[in-house]
């Protein structure tokens, strides 16, 4: 349990610290949009970038771990998304829903979390689930909420619109030019791995600071529903990615452990910056971050003791 809240207090203590700038005005009323526009063009696309461009095969060529953690992570965010639409969502809300359902908290949490508990054998599965949840889960969201978002009916029409949003998204187009210069073999020289570095270290405490100052707000809109998002990502897709690790790939202890941990991590702030982005369930999912995050405390302890038996 003390490791567990080790790593997860500075979240709080982030996210209260946007709050109070909000209630005592030290920062205005557009101060949540303005810096999670920050995070969303510059910050994480440095992340994106960085991440795919020093990516290496040898890294993430773990097929049984790469199926379990986004087998559980992708049907949950379908399950989700199709839940969601069949209660009336359009296709925008029902995929922000679907990604706060599976988006797990592998960087922030994840990474230290693993190291606690399994050693220095624990960061390669951290980092290649983080890869997974960055760079593909949220991709799919985001091209889920493109074509959402768009009204053209000629099919041939809105796929270009499409393809056109897409293009212009740096969340998008950020892994995708990082995985084309890895490509090339050339690397990155060490000013630009800093430069880098600097962008993608604000990345985190910037989004939960915006968290925080959003809740200071009085919230507009639907604010309801975040606990059956809180349940599917806590309960549910642990449950189903232990399944898969344990039973169907057949893991090594090591790698079937982590799968579940991570599996069980809190929902990230990436699904905030999305419905902020783009001005959709915002309420609903920063009520989902706060409220998994602090139910993670007790589910991630009942893991670990259940590692330790």
């Amino acid at each position: 349990m003390n490791s567990v809240v080790t790593v997860v207090l500075p979240i709080f203590a982030l996210i209260l610290v946007g709050f109070i700038c909000r209630k005592a005005n030290c920062l205005g009323p557009t101060a949540a949009s303005e810096i999670n526009r920050l995070v969303v063009w510059l910050c994480l696309p440095a992340l994106l970038f960085k991440t795919t461009a020093t990516a290496t095969w040898a890294e993430i060529w773990q097929p049984g771990f790469v199926l379990a953690f986004s087998g559980g992570a992708l049907l949950v965010f379908f399950a989700t998304l199709i839940w969601r639409m069949a209660n009336k969502h359009s296709l925008v809300e029902a995929s922000i829903d679907g990604l706060s359902a599976s988006y797990a908290n592998t960087g922030y949490i994840g990474i230290p979390l693993c190291l606690l508990v399994l050693g220095p054998a624990g960061l390669q599965p951290a980092l290649i689930s983080s890869l997974i949840v960055v760079c593909v889960l949220f991709s799919i969201s985001v091209v889920c909420i493109e074509i959402g978002l768009q009204q053209e009916k000629h099919l041939g029409r809105a796929i270009a619109t499409v393809l056109r949003a897409l293009a212009k998204n740096p969340l998008v187009v950020s892994p995708i030019a990082g995985g084309l210069w890895a490509a090339t073999g050339l690397g990155l020289t060490v000013p630009v791995l800093h430069f880098l570095d600097m962008l993608a270290s604000a990345t985190t405490p910037c989004a939960l600071i915006s968290l925080g100052l959003f809740l200071a707000h009085k919230q507009e809109g639907r604010v309801t529903g975040a606990w059956p998002l809180v349940l599917i990502k806590l309960i549910v897709q642990p449950l189903i990615t232990a399944y898969l690790a344990f039973k169907v790939f057949h893991l090594p202890p090591l790698w079937a452990q982590a799968a579940l941990l991570l599996s069980a991590l809190p929902t990230g702030t990436g699904p905030f910056m999305l419905a902020e982005y783009y001005r959709r369930e915002a309420g609903v999912i920063s009520r989902t971050i706060l409220l998994s995050t602090l139910g993670s405390l007790a589910s991630i302890s009942i893991i670990l003791w259940l590692f330790s038996v």
